[in-house]
């Protein structure tokens, strides 16, 4: 096993090395790329293709269609388990921030199926319900309308903008949405039905981006603002226009739990994906 001098001695000899062959002309050893989970990932074979033809037929007929055609806006119901709590409200809160295009709806005892055939009724494109236990946001089930797909996911690792170092206040505007890494045909499939929250003609002017970024089946979601400055590097230096990002929150983890065919059944569902924990024996294999 070499030393930390030994190593710092091969590394300088490896950057002569590079800085030699450049100044010959020569093409250099290749940088070493460092093995990762994502890069050994296993080959799905739902894995999509770029410009697959029989993703972009199912994307022309499927319970999404009528929203990427701008035939509907989104219209959300955002509604919680009973009894909520103080967090949740605040986190409810937080979340019509993010989504100009919800409204809130007191649970008031209904059941479920109660709730969806009322929105359905209302013109709701969606219906979210936000579960709690122990005064924790724990769950989230996503609705689509009028006929599904209905998907249930974990939430974790919730943090509201107050507990953001450094965290900006949202404005009530239409935001950007940046959706990552949904390679598969689930993964694709979820990832528009996250996009059909969000309106397509979003405020620019706003500066506000909420991003879904998929990474071993951990969904994360993030909602910033990205802020342009002007700054000096010396005295005689003209300034240079420079863009940072200010996280406005909240910020949370969802985990995919199923995917259900149709509207929310308990009973009779037909479900496309149910998570098991022998799924991720295989640590290389992943399915969104």
């Amino acid at each position: 096993m070499l030393s930390q001098k030994d190593k710092g001695a091969e590394r300088r000899k490896r950057q002569e090395e590079v800085q030699r062959a450049e100044e010959l002309g020569v093409e250099g050893p290749k940088k070493k790329v460092p093995k990762t989970i994502e890069n050994t990932r296993e080959k799905d074979v739902t894995m999509i293709a770029p410009e697959d033809a029989d993703v972009e037929a199912d994307d022309a007929d499927d319970e999404f269609a009528s929203y990427f055609n701008r035939e509907q806006s989104p219209n959300v119901l955002l509604t919680t388990s009973y009894r909520p709590s103080k967090l949740m409200f605040q986190f409810l809160a937080e979340m019509l921030e993010v989504l100009p295009c919800a409204t809130f709806y007191k649970r008031q005892g209904l059941a479920l199926k109660k709730i969806v055939k009322y929105a359905t009724a209302k013109g709701f494109t969606d219906v979210a319900v936000f579960n709690e236990d122990r005064k924790q946001v724990n769950g989230l089930l996503l609705i689509h309308l009028p006929g599904g797909p209905t998907a249930h996911f974990r939430i974790s690792s919730l943090k509201l903008s107050k507990e953001i170092k450094g965290h900006g206040r949202a404005a009530h505007m239409k935001p950007e949405l940046i959706l990552n890494h949904f390679d598969t045909r689930l993964g694709h499939r979820l990832g528009r039905m996250l996009a059909s929250l969000f309106h397509q003609d979003p405020n620019f002017k706003s500066r506000q981006v909420a991003t879904f970024h998929n990474q071993r089946d951990c969904i994360f979601f993030r909602h910033h603002r990205y802020i342009f400055e002007e700054k000096k590097k010396g005295k005689e230096d003209a300034p240079q226009v420079v863009a940072r990002l200010q996280e406005l929150g909240p910020r949370f983890t969802l985990k995919l739990q199923s995917l259900q065919t149709g509207t929310f059944d308990s009973k009779e569902g037909e479900f496309e994906f149910i998570y098991k924990s022998k799924m991720h024996q295989n640590r290389r294999r992943f399915f969104i």
